[in-house]
């Protein structure tokens, strides 16, 4: 099998996608995943790092907000089983569909903008490892997923949603210094669309209330435990420190999810030259080197 791009003609069996769910792995049924205990024991650290390889996409020509294959590897690997199924309801550049390709998980990848469904094939089209899943990409509305899959089928959710309309506004690079500060990115605006349907065009109380109806119809998805992880940092907006962190735990909460973890996604080993951006009057630059990555699972 392999990677397939998918509009509305798509490819179903009944009215559902056609994909796999259920392990492939010889693990004994009482482990919750494939994981030896030198790896399980890692993975207890709160605090995370990762690289970027040759295959990630640092272009943010390309797309304006992306994680490491490593980082989405490591949560697929923590949270499912080898054949499991993964959803990735904003699935931009496709990296999570990349690391369920490398790692052996069926995945289905949702996004509204073309561009970055056509990124997302292409990345899979230059992995030609044989493999026994599917690694699906769509492009849809995350409001209109539960057309596409089967109630109680899925392990993970993992994505790193729309910021609100953070993003839509023009980049200063206050943080960058000297020369840097006026690189390819300043006074640009680096919001993914400008789609009304794209969650990074509303307000942040617009788009609380938006995650939890739409995170409400991926519960039942969820097969139970399942496990659901959103990668979100928090930003600065004129001065003001806008916690996402809390109103994505909030909204999740409100609509059924149970918090299980934060986990701190340390990012000091990857920024490029950290400036001294409120120096010597504002802490401003405090928070701004980490993410989170939120873990929720589905109660029995």
């Amino acid at each position: 099998m392999g990677e397939k791009a998918i509009e509305n003609d798509i490819e179903c069996s009944d009215k559902f996608l056609n994909i796999g769910y259920e392990r492939i792995c010889q693990c004994p049924p009482k482990h919750i995943n494939c994981m030896t205990a030198k790896e399980w024991l890692k993975a207890q650290i709160g605090v995370w790092q990762f690289f970027y390889e040759g295959r990630d996409i640092r272009d943010k020509k390309l797309h304006p907000a992306t994680y490491p294959i490593s980082l989405a590897k490591k949560c697929i690997e923590l949270f499912t089983h080898k054949g499991e199924l993964v959803l990735d309801p904003f699935v931009g550049s496709g990296t999570t569909l990349v690391a369920a390709r490398d790692i052996n998980r069926n995945a289905v990848g949702f996004d509204l903008n073309k561009e970055y469904i056509n990124l997302s094939e292409d990345r899979l089209s230059g992995q030609t490892q044989f493999t026994d899943t599917q690694q699906l990409s769509i492009c849809d509305d995350a409001r209109n997923i539960k057309e596409y899959i089967r109630p109680g089928t899925v392990s993970l959710i993992l994505t790193s949603p729309p910021y609100a309309n953070l993003l839509n506004r023009k980049r200063k690079n206050k943080s960058r210094r000297g020369k840097e500060r006026k690189n390819d990115q300043y006074n640009k605006i680096e919001q993914y669309s400008q789609d009304s349907r794209d969650l990074g065009t509303l307000t942040l109380d617009e788009y609380s209330r938006e995650m939890g109806e739409i995170y409400r119809d991926f519960l039942p998805l969820l097969k139970p435990k399942g496990h659901c992880v959103i990668n979100i940092p928090d930003m600065w907006w004129e001065n003001e420190r806008i916690t996402l962190h809390i109103s994505i735990v909030e909204a999740l909460r409100n609509v059924g999810y149970e918090l299980r973890n934060t986990i701190i996604w340390d990012r000091t080993n990857i920024v490029n030259r950290v400036g001294i951006f409120g120096w010597p009057s504002n802490y401003i630059t405090m928070g701004v080197t980490f993410e989170y990555l939120l873990h929720f699972w589905k109660p029995e």
